[in-house]
């Protein structure tokens, strides 16, 4: 069983490193419909197995991005304003909920909703892209007035999901991002934005996570040794991804998942 855990770690390590997508989206649906983990042991082990995972991938955007296609930090700095407080919110309700079943069952509702979100936003990225682009021209001056304070709010709605289901910093995130910053972001830098504002926010939610007892530690090694090389392969051949195969194809199976747990 072992070996299958590296499988699907390097499966979605690589998912990630190409379009900054599948991180909890695919992992949590894995281990819970899979590997039959614990709802709430499967968010807690995925955001450490995302913090780190991403970490890696965040390292090698900021690398090699270049001056065009790596983070932009301004952005990651407003979205952190957002979603770390936010975390540590989520984690607080979280803790209070004693009733395993209870939990387990809040996780799991949660997780099919924000998955079938994830799907949604996938597919339609492009129009919220050309949508905002729209309005960013028409109403120049007032959307630019807003940006910081919208995204620091796309911060803390990020924050509250990510914490709570593991699911929401990929395709939301970057749905978000494209929404608020339709001339900024081009694909390359919007992938690495997206994965270095996950780091922290992972991070924090995954120490609360390990805290209330939610981790696995065996499981997140052997989810790991197959995901690092996954997402180095998958970031340094980002650019020569194409959206138009990989997208589709990534939201008609996260659309299934969060019926099926939902169901």
């Amino acid at each position: 069983m072992d070996w299958l855990h590296g499988v699907a770690g390097l499966f979605v390590g690589l998912m990630v490193g190409l379009t900054g997508v599948g991180g909890g989206s695919l992992m949590a649906p894995i281990l819970i419909l899979l590997f039959g983990v614990a709802p709430a042991t499967a968010v807690g082990t995925d955001l450490w197995f995302a913090a780190i995972t991403k970490s890696v991938g965040g390292a090698i955007h900021h690398r090699h991005g270049g001056p065009d296609g790596g983070p932009d930090y301004e952005v990651v700095k407003r979205l952190c304003m957002g979603s770390l407080p936010a975390a540590l919110i989520t984690l607080l309700i979280l803790s209070q909920a004693h009733v395993e079943q209870i939990k387990s069952g809040i996780v799991t509702t949660a997780l099919g909703a924000v998955l079938i979100a994830t799907a949604i936003a996938t597919l339609l990225r492009g129009r919220f892209h050309r949508w905002a682009l729209a309005r960013r021209v028409s109403t120049a001056d007032r959307f630019t007035r807003i940006q910081p304070a919208m995204t620091v709010a796309a911060g803390a709605l990020l924050g509250a999901m990510v914490t709570l289901t593991s699911v929401g910093a990929g395709a939301i995130g970057a749905t978000l991002l494209l929404a608020l910053y339709p001339i900024r972001m081009r694909l390359q830098r919007l992938v690495a934005t997206d994965i270095v504002h996950a780091v922290p926010l992972t991070l924090v939610a995954g120490l609360g996570h390990l805290w209330i007892g939610n981790v696995n530690s065996w499981l997140l090694l052997n989810l790991l040794i197959g995901s690092i090389p996954g997402i180095i392969i998958g970031s340094l051949l980002a650019t020569r991804a194409s959206d138009r195969v990989l997208q589709p194809l990534l939201a008609v199976i996260l659309a299934v998942i969060g019926w099926r747990l939902i169901a």
